[in-house]
């Protein structure tokens, strides 16, 4: 899928500023998201040091991490002061637009982490390579990222009522993959899940709700959504409850890499 135009960041982190208040309450797939990839690098033998959470929101990752990892710390990196200061006192934290690349630290950072950022950034392939090449020997990266494939339905729905998708393009996983150096990558798995609804609105609004409605896929008028709400497949053929009729599916990959 060809990329679409770069979304501003100041847009983006207007966004998430105004939803900071609500994101906890709803980003429920980027907290379990989350406790994966905490769970994942228990598994790894990481150097104690610096690590960073790329992105960081509300704190889930971070949190999650260093409540696997007892006496680590990890530093809470995000472009968004409201994101920040929802964070607890005592937390390490550091504003800093990922756009403009990673901050100057005084030491190389032994683990990056960062789960449903890549995709907000200008061209994640050289994103994700220069947080490959910032990492020292025997450093790691776990990072989690939705992917082309996520939100069929949506997809489908507007294809039939011959409107403009204005889902975010989402980057590439074979794109990403030639990013990382040979050798460096110790897990990669693509994962699907399904979030289900009485009406596609109401498999939309979360977006709004934690900031994630900012599009590189153009603008609809009310009465063109109102098409594509009507063209939205119901999730199967078989009888469902009314309050899950409707579905959809986001395409998540995961990978673990280590210099």
């Amino acid at each position: 899928m060809a990329g679409g135009p770069v979304i501003r960041s100041d847009k983006v982190l207007e966004r998430f500023n105004r939803a900071a208040p609500s994101y906890d309450r709803e980003a429920l797939l980027q907290r379990a998201m989350a406790w994966r990839l905490a769970q994942l690098s228990r598994r790894c033998s990481i150097p104690r040091g610096l690590w960073a959470d790329l992105g960081s929101g509300t704190g889930h990752l971070a949190a999650a991490l260093e409540a696997a990892h007892v006496g680590q710390r990890v530093i809470r990196l995000d472009g968004s002061a409201a994101m920040l200061n929802s964070h607890p006192r005592g937390t390490r934290t550091l504003r800093h637009d990922l756009s403009s690349g990673l901050p100057d630290w005084p030491e190389p950072p032994q683990l990056l982490v960062s789960s449903f950022v890549l995709h907000w950034l200008p061209d994640p392939v050289l994103q994700l390579r220069r947080w490959v090449d910032a990492l020292p020997k025997g450093g790691w990266l776990a990072l989690a990222v939705p992917i082309d494939g996520s939100f069929p339905q949506w997809h489908q729905a507007a294809r039939d009522a011959g409107q403009v998708c204005t889902a975010l393009t989402m980057p590439v996983r074979e794109h990403l993959m030639a990013a990382l150096p040979d050798g460096t990558v110790q897990r990669d798995e693509c994962l699907t899940f399904t979030q289900r609804a009485a009406s596609p609105l109401r498999l939309l609004q979360p977006m709004s709700s934690i900031g994630a409605s900012v599009t590189n896929g153009g603008r609809l008028s009310p009465g063109q959504w109102k098409a594509v709400f009507r063209a939205w497949p119901q999730a199967d053929a078989s009888p469902r409850s009314a309050l899950t009729r409707f579905a959809l599916t986001w395409r998540m990959w995961v990978l673990m890499v280590k210099r």
